[in-house]
C-alpha cells in the first residue's frame, strides 16, 4: 500500500507541477492582450478584447472530464499517447490556461491607475509600463492566483484517474472503489488534504511576504 501510495502522490505532483508550469507560461499572453486592449487599457480595441474574452469564457465553462475526451488526438499528437501522468499534462494544462489568464487578467486591472498615469508622464513605453508598473505591483495577486490555479488542479487530476491519467485519483478509484478498499479511499483523501494545504500554507506567507 505505501509502495502504491508514493508512486501515486510523486505521480500527482508531477502532473500539478507540470500543468501549472505550462499553463502559467501560455496563460500570461492572453492576461496580457486582454489588459492591454481593455476600455481602459494601454492599447483600446474593443474587438480584439471582445473576440479573446468570449473564448476564455468558453474554454473555462468546459468540464474536465469532456474536456480530456475532446483532446484525446492533440494529446496523442503531443504526447505520443492518450493516457498515462505524461498525457495528463495536456488537458490538464488546457484547461488551466483559461482560468491563469483570467486570474492574471484581474490582477493586473487591479493596479492603481494613478500609477500607469505616472509612468505615462515620465515617458514610460507601453512594453516598460508592462513590465515595472503592471506585472511588478501585481504579482503578489499573481501568485495567489497560482496557487488558486494549483489546487483547481490536484482536483482535476484525481478526476483524471478516472480515465486513466494515473494519480491519486486512479488509485482511489482501482483500489479503494473498485476493489471496495476503504484504507486506500482514506488515505488518498488524506494525501490530498495535506498537498492542498501545504500549498495554500506556502502560497499565503508568500504571498503576505510579498505584499
Amino acid at each position: 500500500m505505501t509502495e502504491v501510495l508514493l508512486k501515486a502522490t510523486w505521480q500527482t505532483i508531477y502532473m500539478v507541477l507540470g500543468s501549472t508550469f505550462f499553463s502559467v507560461v501560455l496563460g500570461f499572453i492572453p492576461a496580457i492582450i486582454l489588459t492591454l486592449t481593455a476600455s481602459d487599457g494601454l492599447k483600446p480595441n474593443k474587438v480584439v478584447y471582445s473576440i479573446l474574452d468570449v473564448l476564455v469564457n468558453i474554454f473555462r465553462s468546459f468540464p474536465f472530464i469532456i474536456l480530456m475526451v475532446l483532446v484525446i488526438p492533440l494529446t496523442r499528437f503531443i504526447a505520443g499517447k492518450s493516457i498515462g501522468t505524461t498525457a495528463a499534462l495536456v488537458p490538464l494544462t488546457i484547461s488551466a490556461i483559461p482560468f491563469v489568464a483570467r486570474v492574471i487578467e484581474s490582477a493586473l486591472r487591479e493596479v492603481d491607475g494613478g500609477l500607469i498615469e505616472a509612468a505615462k508622464s515620465f515617458g514610460a513605453s507601453n512594453t516598460q509600463i508592462m513590465l515595472r508598473v503592471y506585472l511588478k505591483e501585481a504579482f503578489p495577486a499573481i501568485l495567489n492566483g497560482i496557487t488558486l490555479t494549483m489546487i483547481s488542479l490536484i482536483g482535476y487530476s484525481a478526476m483524471g484517474g478516472a480515465i486513466g491519467a494515473g494519480g491519486l485519483g486512479d488509485v482511489a478509484i482501482r483500489y479503494g472503489y473498485q476493489a471496495y478498499k476503504t484504507e486506500y479511499m482514506i488515505a488518498t483523501s488524506v494525501i490530498l488534504i495535506v498537498i492542498v494545504q501545504a500549498i495554500q500554507m506556502v502560497g499565503n506567507k508568500l504571498y503576505k511576504k510579498l505584499s
